[in-house]
């Protein structure tokens, strides 16, 4: 097996703040928009909404538990305000396309505040764009935790953007929640070291990991024949670093060969090397990890050099998870297999707006005139725990209180239900990634369908992996 040199994870992201620079963000206010693409969500919509489990106890609908109400009965507590950091640009801007949709579903369902501890609070979010960079990410950050006071952060998408932010906020001691980084990339990336105590106070994260990605990959991998030798091109990243230490021996455990070329650097232009070693090597399954500029590169390069001929399971990570990045590579698209956190067929619904997943889709469909994006289910999961962890806190002004009512919270999301306090590590709970493949489609020119559900038996299988090219 070729193997590169291990190195350590997270070595390329970390987050010493940079000289304050001015840089493009976001409105502060979206446009408000509800799940069927109409301005607003009534408060009828809204009691209709499903639980969610505070410190133990049961809130029935979206109003009891975040506390959702009128502050005839409660003394002012002034404003609450939540940052929100996410790549609207930049080489991971497919992450964030839905974001301004879900934040309007989310300022609609604060309009009417915050009721908790007998003091009524309003609700005020500001997003920022993280610019797909480390530097950007962390001086958004360092503009929400000291410009804008923020109370709570959230942060989304790729260690890029959200190591950074979670740095920031432990650094600050302002609470922060965080998604969509595979949880060893965040947790290990950041300076947490295996079997020792976590070093995070005020840091919380969900999102899939190795172990999650490996049991979809040897669920999906075995419905088309192949050889068992998989060519890994895993970048020199904190997604990549943890993706070599982890995955690669969980995959040879499984009975495949590795033939890894060795990490390349984001942004490389010329694959010929690798493509030789796999061609060479003749691997039949391909599995990467890039940012997707350089995935775009490397299989355009791969068709050209005739690797993509002997290919039977093209399996891709970080990018091809939504339609724009796939329908860009033309015909090299169709086939491709990835692995999905959320898609509108997950049976399950935000607690903050009692929007189910299935409505979350076609919402956004309608309104954006654009296929669903896999982004919408975390983001909008995002601010379902910032409503019940503010709740759960009692005081939503006292940080710690916010950041400890987080180690034993239970909440319900589009993507399944949440629940910190039972591993894999402290401030994390692992969510499933089922695994899946692109199609050509009938309404759009794509379709996701999911060909296995190891991982989460309730979310329904829609067809079988078909080999690439074929």
């Amino acid at each position: 097996m070729l193997r590169a040199r291990s190195i350590p994870p997270g070595s390329s992201v970390h987050g010493v703040p940079p000289a304050r620079t001015r840089v493009r963000t976001d409105e502060e206010r979206g446009p408000v928009i509800d799940q069927n693409g109409h301005s607003g969500i009534s408060r009828r919509d809204l009691l209709k909404a499903g639980g969610v489990v505070l410190g133990g106890a049961a809130f029935s609908g979206a109003l009891a538990a975040c506390g959702l109400s009128s502050a005839s009965s409660s003394s002012g507590g002034g404003t609450i305000k939540i940052g929100f950091v996410s790549p609207i640009t930049g080489e991971a801007a497919g992450f964030g396309e839905p974001d301004p949709y879900v934040i309007g579903l989310a300022r609609k369902a604060f309009d009417s505040g915050l009721t908790i501890g007998g003091k009524h609070y309003s609700v005020q979010i500001v997003s920022k764009d993280g610019q797909s960079t480390p530097s950007v990410s962390a001086q958004v950050a360092n503009d929400l935790l000291h410009g804008e006071n923020v109370d709570l952060m959230l942060a989304t998408s790729t260690p890029e953007v959200v190591n950074p932010v979670s740095d920031a906020s432990e650094a600050a001691g302002v609470p922060c929640i965080s998604s969509v980084v595979p949880w060893e990339a965040w947790y290990f990336g950041r300076g947490a070291k295996p079997g020792q105590a976590s070093p995070f106070r005020y840091t919380y994260h969900f999102c899939f990991g190795t172990n999650e990605f490996a049991l979809a990959y040897t669920h999906l991998w075995p419905q088309v024949t192949t050889n068992n030798r998989v060519g890994v091109m895993w970048p020199n990243d904190a997604d990549g670093n943890a993706i070599r230490q982890a995955l690669g021996p969980l995959l040879e455990k499984a009975g495949y060969t590795i033939i890894d070329p060795g990490a390349f650097q984001d942004g490389t232009n010329d694959y010929s090397s690798q493509i030789a070693t796999f061609k060479r090597n003749n691997v039949q399954i391909f599995n990467t990890f890039p940012l997707p500029p350089d995935f775009a590169t490397f299989w355009r390069q791969a068709a050209q050099q005739g690797l993509t001929s002997q290919i039977k399971i093209a399996q891709i990570a970080k990018t091809g998870l939504f339609p724009s990045q796939v329908e860009a590579l033309g015909n090299l698209g169709p086939g491709l297999a990835t692995a999905a956190y959320w898609t509108p067929k997950w049976p399950y619904r935000s607690s903050l707006t009692g929007i189910t997943s299935a409505q979350l889709g076609d919402g956004y469909q309608k309104s954006a005139k654009k296929q669903w994006n896999q982004q919408l289910g975390p983001s909008l999961a995002l601010f379902d725990v910032a409503a019940a962890a503010l709740q759960a806190s009692g005081d939503p002004k006292d940080r710690t209180r916010v950041a400890n009512a987080m180690k034993d919270l239970t909440v319900e999301t589009p993507v399944g239900k949440l629940k910190w306090g039972g591993g894999p590590v402290a401030n994390v709970v692992a969510t499933p990634i089922p695994g899946g493949q692109w199609v050509k489609g009938t309404s759009y020119p794509l379709d996701f369908v999911i060909c296995e559900n190891s991982a989460d038996p309730n979310i329904p299988v829609g067809g079988k992996l078909a080999p690439y090219g074929a």
